[in-house]
């Protein structure tokens, strides 16, 4: 049993979580799911994952062009409501995406923050490279 079935056992009857993990997330969000092939198409969550963070992109590009906003405290409450929802549907791709690969969420932001750490420590956290 993979440990994302055995976290959907343990949460599939809550609805709601006043504090959540990334595994509770990833199954909450699998139980939404709805696309050709479920289980066994990575494709469809990627070119979803893709095409969310193009909209995030899209409406910070427009902050910066129709109202010349380029700092975070310049952003008005509406505008960070509607970042936050496709900020959302990232996430929700991304935890998708893993799902599909059987990849737990929580493994693959353990893994980014020690990746990250470890660069920091080495002195590499800028630069180019998946092996830096």
């Amino acid at each position: 049993m993979s440990l994302i079935t055995k976290n959907y056992q343990f949460v599939r009857n809550s609805v709601y979580c006043s504090y959540m993990d990334f595994n509770t997330y990833q199954v909450k969000a699998r139980e939404t799911a709805g696309y050709p092939d479920l289980g066994n198409n990575f494709v469809y969550p990627v070119l979803g994952m893709v095409g969310e963070a193009g909209e995030v992109a899209e409406k910070i590009k427009k902050l910066m062009r129709d109202e010349g906003v380029f700092t975070p405290s310049a952003v008005g409450d509406e505008t960070k409501l509607a970042i936050k929802k496709e900020l959302g549907d990232v996430l929700w791709y991304v935890a998708q995406v893993a799902a599909e690969l059987g990849i737990p969420l929580e493994d693959v932001a353990t893994h980014n923050l020690e990746k990250l750490a470890s660069r920091k420590a080495r002195g590499h956290i800028q630069g180019s490279g998946d092996n830096r």
